[in-house]
């Protein structure tokens, strides 16, 4: 199963952060938002499909995001869990950790935001589109 969110960069993408990524809806981005990808997100966690939402709560499940900008690809890979709730309207996160909160879509990330691929940040920060595919195994 899959869902496809659509976005674009921003001269304000850093990928720096060290436990998290993020997409969001939000049509702008501050220096701070060290974690956020992209900006102007067509979908949240909230347009999932319900089946693809029970899905990513199977504690055994196999979550992978596959960002594409720029003619680079990057795959980070994480898990699912019962508590993943996938009810944000705003902003889809992935993490290392286990944290839950209504953006979640992603626990356990083999990285984060710090660990993409710089020239696939470097498309992001001069604005390039991103297709974000999320798989649920």
């Amino acid at each position: 199963m899959e869902e496809i969110i659509r976005a674009r960069g921003h001269e304000n993408v850093t990928a720096e952060h060290g436990s998290t990524f993020e997409v969001t809806t939000d049509d702008y981005l501050t220096p701070a938002g060290d974690c956020i990808l992209a900006v102007e997100a067509d979908r949240a966690p909230a347009d999932f499909d319900p089946a693809f939402v029970e899905a990513c709560r199977d504690a055994d499940a196999t979550i992978s995001a596959t960002f594409e900008a720029g003619g680079h690809v990057e795959t980070v890979r994480g898990r699912g869990d019962p508590d993943l709730e996938l009810s944000s309207d705003r902003s889809a996160v992935g993490r290392t950790s286990d944290y839950v909160d209504e953006r979640t879509f992603l626990l356990g990330a083999a990285f984060a935001a710090d660990g993409i691929d710089r020239d696939l940040v470097d498309a992001l920060a001069g604005g390039a589109d991103l297709t974000v595919t999320v798989r649920v195994e």
